[in-house]
C-alpha cells in the first residue's frame, strides 16, 4: 500500500508525471523497434546460433530478444557501452582527454561526441562480423548485402544511444540503463511460459521451480546488500573564518561503495570473450580453433576461469578510473578536512587507496560469482536455458534501485515521503 500511495502522490506532480510517461513512450518505441525484422534475413535461423552457447543467450536476454528475432535492435546497446568504456580507459592515458575530463560540463559534452562516434564505429564493426557470420541466413549472400544489413543494425543501436540519451535528459532514471532494463524485464513472460511448459511435459518437476524461486530471492537480497554496501571514512573538517563568519568545524564521511563498478565489467568481459569464440567458429577444421571449441566452450573450466579472472581484472581497474585516491585526498585538504589520525596529502591518499583495494575485491568476487551462477543454478534445478541469471537480476535490482531513488529525490523536495525509507 505504501508504493501504491507514493506513486500516486508522484503522479499528481504534472513535472514528474510528465518525465514517467516520457520515459514510458520512449521504452515502448524500444520495445516497438524489437520486432520489426531486420530486411534480407531470415530470422528463424538465429534460434541455432542462440542455443550454441548460454553467452549469446545471455546477450538475447540484454536485448530483450532483439538478438534472437534479429530484429534492427539486434546489437542492442552493447557497442555504446563498449564505447563508453574505452573513451574512459582513454581519458585516463591521453592527455587531451584528460584536459577536457576537468572542463566541467563543456569537457564531458566533448567526451560525449567522441563516445558517439567510437559508438558508431564499433557498432558498424560489429555489425560487418555478425552479417558475414550468419550468411546462411541472408536471403541472398552478397558484398552488397553484407553492407546493407551491417548499417541497417549500425542506424539501430545508433538510434538506441539517442533513445537511452533523450530518456536520461528529459525522463527519470539512466537512459542506457533503463532500455537494458526494459529488455531484461520483457523475457521474464517468455521464461514463465517456457517453465510452465517443461512443468507440463514432465520436462522438470515443481521441486525444481521452488528450487530455482529460492535462489533467486537470495541472488536479489545479495545484490541489494552489496548495490547499497559501502565503507564510510570519517572525515572532520576544520573550523575557518572567513571574515566575520566561522565555517567548517562539523564531521561527515566518506562513502565508499563495495560494488563501485555496477555490471560494466561483466559486459565488457563477456564481450571480450564471445569474439574468439565466434572467430573459432569461423574457422572449424583449424587445430588450433577446434583446440579453442573444444576446451574453452561456455562452462568450461578454462572458460569459467578466464572469465572469473576478467571481471576481477576489470572491476579493480574500472574502480581505479572513476575513483582517484589521489584526487579525493587534495579535495579533502583542499576544503580544510582530514581524515582522523592520518596527515592530508599522501598518507590520506595512500590509506583510501588501502581501503578501496579491499572492498573492490569483495566486490569483484561478488561479480564474478554472479556471473557464472547460471551454470551452477542448471546444475541444481536441472532447469535447461538458464539465461536469466545473476548478471541479470544484478542488472535489474540496481537500475530499479537508481530509479527509485530519483523519484525519491523529486518527492522529497515536494515534502512527500519517498519510496526508500
Amino acid at each position: 500500500m505504501q508504493f501504491l500511495d507514493t506513486l500516486q502522490n508522484a503522479l499528481k506532480v504534472t513535472e514528474l508525471r510528465n518525465k514517467l510517461l516520457f520515459t514510458v513512450g520512449m521504452l515502448l518505441i524500444f520495445r516497438i523497434g524489437a520486432h520489426i525484422p531486420t530486411p534480407g534475413v531470415r530470422p528463424e535461423a538465429m534460434a541455432d546460433l542462440i542455443a550454441s552457447g548460454a553467452l549469446f543467450g545471455f546477450f538475447d536476454v540484454i536485448s530483450g530478444g532483439a538478438f534472437k528475432n534479429f530484429s534492427i535492435f539486434a546489437m542492442g546497446i552493447i557497442p555504446y557501452i563498449n564505447a563508453s568504456i574505452i573513451m574512459q580507459l582513454l581519458t585516463v592515458v591521453v592527455p587531451r582527454l584528460e584536459r577536457l575530463a576537468k572542463e566541467g560540463e563543456e569537457g564531458r559534452k566533448k567526451i560525449l561526441q567522441y563516445t558517439r562516434y567510437g559508438t558508431a564505429i564499433l557498432a558498424f564493426m560489429q555489425a560487418i562480423g555478425m552479417s558475414v557470420a550468419i550468411q546462411g541466413s541472408l536471403v541472398s549472400p552478397s558484398v552488397i548485402n553484407y553492407l546493407f544489413v551491417a548499417l541497417i543494425l549500425t542506424a539501430g543501436t545508433v538510434f538506441l544511444m539517442w533513445l537511452g540519451e533523450q530518456i536520461t535528459e528529459k525522463g527519470i532514471g539512466n537512459g542506457i540503463s533503463l532500455i537494458i532494463f526494459a529488455g531484461i524485464v520483457s523475457r521474464i513472460p517468455e521464461g514463465v511460459s517456457r517453465t510452465i511448459e517443461y512443468l507440463q511435459v514432465g520436462t522438470i518437476n515443481i521441486l525444481s521451480v521452488i528450487g530455482l524461486i529460492m535462489i533467486g530471492l537470495l541472488v536479489i537480497a545479495a545484490i541489494v546488500t552489496i548495490h547499497e554496501g559501502q565503507r564510510r571514512i570519517p572525515v572532520q573538517y576544520a573550523k575557518r573564518v572567513i571574515g566575520r563568519r566561522v565555517y567548517g568545524g562539523q564531521s561527515t564521511h566518506l562513502p565508499l561503495k563495495v560494488n563501485q563498478a555496477g555490471v560494466i565489467p561483466v559486459i565488457f568481459a563477456s564481450s571480450m570473450l564471445i569474439f574468439p569464440e565466434q572467430l573459432a567458429r569461423w574457422f572449424t577444421g583449424n587445430v588450433v580453433a577446434d583446440f579453442f571449441v573444444s576446451w574453452f566452450y561456455w562452462g568450461s573450466f578454462a572458460h569459467t576461469l578466464t572469465y572469473v579472472l576478467l571481471i576481477i581484472g576489470f572491476t579493480y581497474f574500472y574502480t581505479a578510473i572513476i575513483m582517484n585516491p589521489v584526487d579525493m585526498a587534495e579535495n579533502i585538504k583542499k576544503y580544510g578536512g582530514f581524515i582522523p589520525g592520518l596527515r592530508p596529502g599522501r598518507p590520506t591518499a595512500e590509506y583510501i587507496s588501502k581501503v578501496m583495494s579491499r572492498i573492490t575485491l569483495a566486490g569483484a568476487v561478488f561479480l564474478a560469482a554472479i556471473a557464472i551462477l547460471p551454470n551452477y543454478v542448471l546444475m541444481a534445478t536441472q532447469i535447461p536455458n538458464v539465461y536469466f541469471g545473476g548478471t541479470a537480476l544484478l542488472i535489474v535490482v540496481g537500475v530499479a534501485l537508481d530509479t527509485m531513488k530519483q523519484v525519491e529525490s523529486h518527492l522529497l523536495m515536494r515534502s512527500y515521503q519517498g519510496f526508500i525509507k
